[in-house]
């Protein structure tokens, strides 16, 4: 590990970035290595973010080269393209060699294709034929996540002479080490040994013996968020990855893991809100370029606007209404808010728990149900309250009683739609996340309004 210097204090980026100015404007090389080589590898990455492009390069140049693979490592994809990309190719395949190979394929996905067959035809054959076997994995699926180097032993090896391999092997190779994985001649996956039960048996013991044949293993094909599912389940620091015909292609550890829940979450949250992961990449949405930005989050809205007009439009239906009881329009925003709110509170619930599994399908009825009494209670509790305070302020206890009760509709029908949605684009086998939270608020003000329009008709039919 080069990068085993670590700040205690939060890092001050200006400061630091003032100070990496000064030295690349006074061609102080030796004070930039300096400044720069007093920072962890993750601390690097924050550094060089705020640089402009052109001080980036310079700043990444002047990384001792070993740990400048490294901190390419925990770059975002759109740095380690740019910062590869301006590089020399000479310079860029030594850091590609330094680097883990799945992770070198994950920065050739990112590039152009013609760019990526340049690189690889300058590694040497064994590495260029393992990114490509990487590359021709989808991304978002084990395969593609994995990375190829296992240590695997036999299963009539001896403990001593695992030990022994081990010993060499990891040393040479970088080999992460959390299991030994048993294999036969064909690579079939037979077993797998702790490190644990390795350094507590016997030197005589055969491999066979104390190796666990009941294995948690992923294929080649299980999709991303499958995989973060496994190992939230297991918690397991690493897990094999097999292909078809049980043959152990690789592995995928629990860092890996972390990466793949954190970028799931992500995807989550800006889906919920109405921001487009499919158009443009999550690092550039807020890395990218400002149109990046813009493409990102203009479809949900469009979506949301032509909703918005089917409001008002449902407003302007109820004019006459309106002219004879102007005061009603000041309840509007209220119900939108409060209804809007209390569905997007319900679609949080059953998006989030779907995607953890701590809520199914067969369990649908149970939170729908459950969900449709919280929403009444509480659409009670509102109503009641605006009730009282609508009757306070304008002396009209009816017209206090009809925003109430509209209220209450309203809230109750806003968790229903809240919590079904979810369940319903699960069954259509559509990601949840993409209802989001824009979309239920524009149907829920369309419904809100109807309801409460049509109460306050009633109410004056009633009264006139």
């Amino acid at each position: 590990n080069h990068c085993r210097m670590v700040t205690t204090d939060m890092l001050n980026l200006e400061n630091i970035s003032d100070r990496i100015r000064e030295a690349i404007d006074n061609h102080n090389d030796k004070g930039l290595r300096e400044i720069l080589d007093s920072y962890h590898c993750a601390d690097l990455v924050e550094i060089l973010q705020v640089l402009k492009p052109d001080e980036r390069l310079t700043a990444f140049k002047a990384i001792e080269e070993d740990k400048a693979a490294e901190m390419l490592e925990y770059a975002p994809a759109q740095m380690q393209v740019e910062i590869l990309s301006e590089l020399g190719e000479e310079q860029a395949a030594k850091l590609i060699m330094k680097m883990p190979h799945d992770e070198v394929a994950d920065v050739f996905a990112e590039m152009e294709e013609d760019e990526t067959e340049s690189y690889l035809n300058q590694l040497p054959a064994k590495v260029s034929t393992e990114i490509r076997e990487l590359l021709s994995y989808k991304e978002d699926t084990a395969g593609g996540i994995m990375t190829p180097h296992v240590l695997t032993v036999n299963k009539d090896m001896k403990v001593e002479d695992v030990l022994s391999f081990i010993r060499t092997r990891a040393e040479k190779d970088e080999i992460e080490l959390y299991y030994l994985y048993v294999t036969d001649v064909q690579k079939h996956l037979l077993g797998v040994v702790s490190l644990r039960a390795l350094l507590t048996k016997p030197y005589k013991t055969k491999i066979e013996e104390i190796m666990t044949r009941d294995i948690v293993k992923l294929h080649i094909d299980d999709p991303q968020d499958a995989v973060a599912d496994v190992f939230m389940k297991y918690q397991y620091s690493a897990l094999p990855v097999v292909d078809l015909y049980n043959r152990l292609k690789g592995m995928i550890t629990w860092d890996d893991a972390q990466d793949i829940i954190e970028e799931e979450t992500t995807e989550e949250i800006y889906q919920t809100s109405g921001i487009s992961t499919d158009l443009v990449d999550e690092d550039e949405i807020i890395f990218g370029s400002t149109i990046d930005a813009v493409r990102a989050r203009c479809p949900w809205l469009f979506i949301t606007l032509i909703g918005e007009f089917v409001a008002v439009n449902v407003a302007s239906r109820f004019e006459s209404t309106l002219n004879a009881l102007p005061i009603i329009a000041i309840f509007m925003p209220l119900l939108a808010g409060l209804g809007g709110n209390i569905g997007t509170q319900s679609i949080t619930l059953m998006t989030r728990g779907l995607s953890t599994g701590q809520v199914t399908l067969n369990s649908a009825l149970y939170h729908i149900w459950k969900e449709l009494r919280v929403g009444f209670l509480i659409g009670m509790l509102f109503g009641v309250l605006v009730s009282l305070v609508t009757w306070h302020w304008q002396h009209n206890l009816e017209l206090g009683i009809v925003v109430g009760v509209a209220m209450t509709i309203n809230m109750t029908m806003a968790t229903l739609l809240g919590t079904l949605t979810p369940f319903i684009l699960k069954k259509m086998h559509v990601d949840p996340a993409i209802a989001s939270g824009p979309v239920i608020a524009t149907t829920i003000d369309v419904l809100g309004l109807a309801i409460y329009f049509g109460l306050v008709s009633i109410y004056l039919v009633r009264v006139m």
